[in-house]
């Protein structure tokens, strides 16, 4: 499969870009800074190594999941689409995610949701809401809602929060023992022409960690496509390399380097926690949804404080209860409520 032609728009070289020579992937910084990606990780490792290349560290997982090949993506750009017929995330099976998806918003808002027409009433955020750095707004009219905590909604979400494509290529960026949950929860957005402006709301999903970042991923982002994700209809958009770079994106600037993730339903966009993203704008009606499960590093701080807000027993209820309680951190020793350890006089 052209796995590419997946990703871009076309394979026509954008203007001003440098078209890539067979076989080598086009580094982000060609035909911009007259400098390839291959170029700063020698000046970085004084070695010629991309420093984020860990094919000598693939799990057993990996290499039996037939994922080499996007793990080396992931390596490169910084970000791998993998297609429903590696996920065997079949089209019933997204139609019936969608569903869950909109009926949940449905009973978290008040108005109903179609793929074809979006929401069936004027939205408006409460005024108590608290603020949010990126949003997705005319006025203080929503173009995207957030539903989160979709793991404590329904098992179907828990299955796929220990899918074991999604976990493998987490645990490989971040980390086997130390990867755990951070968020469960379901973009939904509709048809506005100006979406996040001209930045695209390119951000890092790691940006809180203070910089220089290194070669681990402190979290990961799994994005399940519910909707062909296309440019005209709102699809991710990202720079290549960006997370070689070690820090975050700032202006305007980065966004004339982006391009578009477009990925068909089913798939699975993969994106490590330096890497920098954001999206375009959906310019044609209808939604573009997607469930999006955020992997953490041990010693980064979830947004979901899963420990408290799920019901515990609800791990038992998914396709490998031991591995959700894992990520889950359910049996972690740390933040800790009481003294642990307790010693006690020997009679």
């Amino acid at each position: 499969m052209a796995r590419r032609e997946v990703r871009q728009l076309t394979t026509e070289p954008a203007p001003g870009r440098v078209p890539a020579e067979p076989g080598r992937r086009r580094s982000v910084d060609e035909g911009v800074r007259g400098r390839t990606m291959t170029d700063s990780a020698t000046e970085e490792t004084g070695d010629g190594a991309n420093p984020m290349n860990r094919d000598d560290e693939l799990s057993p997982e990996l290499e039996d999941l037939g994922l080499r090949t996007y793990a080396a993506e992931l390596a490169d750009s910084g970000l791998t689409v993998v297609p429903p017929q590696v996920t065997g995330c079949s089209a019933p099976s997204v139609r019936g995610l969608a569903d869950l998806v909109l009926r949940r918003a449905t009973e978290f808002i008040g108005c109903g949701f179609t793929l074809e027409g979006g929401p069936d009433a004027d939205l408006e955020y409460h005024p108590d809401a608290e603020p949010v750095n990126i949003v997705v707004r005319t006025g203080n009219r929503p173009k995207q809602v957030v539903i989160q905590r979709l793991a404590s909604y329904h098992r179907a979400f828990r299955d796929l929060a220990v899918h074991p494509v999604a976990v493998a290529l987490a645990r490989h960026l971040i980390g086997e023992a130390r990867t755990r949950f951070s968020h469960h929860q379901s973009f939904i957005k509709w048809q506005d022409e100006s979406g996040y402006g001209s930045t695209l709301g390119l951000h890092a999903d790691q940006t809180a960690v203070p910089e220089p970042w290194g070669r681990t991923a402190f979290v990961a982002n799994a994005t399940w496509c519910l909707t062909d994700y296309t440019m005209e209809g709102g699809a991710l958009a990202y720079v290549p390399g960006s997370h070689l770079r070690d820090g975050k994106p700032e202006g305007t600037e980065a966004a004339l380097e982006a391009v578009p993730v477009e990925a068909e339903a089913g798939s699975l966009i993969v994106c490590h926690g330096a890497t920098w993203h954001g999206a375009y704008p959906r310019k044609i009606p209808g939604l573009r949804l997607c469930v999006t499960n955020l992997y953490r590093h041990l010693m980064v701080t979830s947004q979901e404080d899963l420990r408290h807000s799920l019901d515990r027993s609800l791990a038992d209820d998914c396709r490998n209860p031991e591995l959700f309680r894992e990520l889950a951190g359910f049996n972690d020793g740390f933040p800790y409520v009481t003294q642990r350890r307790p010693v006690r006089v020997v009679s």
